[in-house]
């Protein structure tokens, strides 16, 4: 029985220069396999794969992008860890998706923003829209990413495990620098505050994304958007 499937996966997904997030997802859809069949992934047919992901598809109706990283996840650990490139992988296709994305117009951001409750999620999401940031680009900021002289943040370990240097807006520097003056921790530039909010100066941990993505949510409802 293949019980260490799990560490042999990370080490693949590592060697073959994936990030912390691909990382999760990949091993994410091995698991929900496993959990389906009841079985340990090594230990699952040809067969019981298909008919899984069938189920997904055709019964369960998961979106083409859940279906491209359930597909992806499992192709990378069959292949390269099990060494099994079986024929179904060479024709499972996730239908590309023609959405347009939700734009909020500048009216509606300035009402979330303004309903945002406390200051460090308010400059934490002000941050994340003027710069562009992905949450998890903005949870790893640094001090010293950034660079007032230029004006230009430094995003470590992006999208694709790729650095980038982001414009920095004159009225995000003053946000930032507002919000270091309240926390001064030596180091992150949005720590976590504790729940009594005054651990932030030496805190070791950036902000949760589940405290961030709830103060979104909140403000999205308060301000009727």
């Amino acid at each position: 029985m293949m019980t260490d499937w799990y560490q042999r996966s990370i080490n693949a997904l590592q060697l073959n220069g994936k990030g912390e997030r691909t990382q999760e997802a990949y091993t994410r859809a091995v698991r929900m396999l496993s959990a389906f069949s009841g079985k340990p992934p090594d230990e699952i047919t040809g067969p019981e794969l298909e008919a899984y992901v069938l189920r997904r598809r055709n019964v369960d109706h998961w979106s083409p992008n859940t279906m491209r990283i359930c597909y992806c996840g499992i192709r990378f650990f069959f292949v390269h860890v099990l060494q099994r490139n079986w024929h179904l992988f060479d024709i499972l296709r996730a239908k590309s998706e023609a959405r347009l994305p939700a734009i909020l117009s500048c009216q509606e951001v300035r009402a979330i923003l303004g309903s945002v409750r406390t200051p460090h999620n308010r400059a934490f999401l002000s941050t994340v829209y003027a710069c562009g940031l992905r949450l998890q680009d903005a949870q790893q900021l640094e001090v010293s990413d950034i660079d007032s002289q230029r004006m230009m943040i430094h995003v470590h370990r992006g999208k694709g495990a790729k650095d980038r240097f982001v414009p920095l807006p004159h009225a995000t520097l003053a946000i930032l620098r507002t919000h270091w003056r309240r926390h001064r921790n030596p180091r992150l530039l949005v720590p976590a505050c504790g729940r009594n909010g005054r651990a932030a100066a030496t805190a070791t941990t950036p902000m949760a994304k589940s405290s961030v993505q709830g103060a979104f949510r909140h403000a999205k409802r308060d301000a009727g958007v």
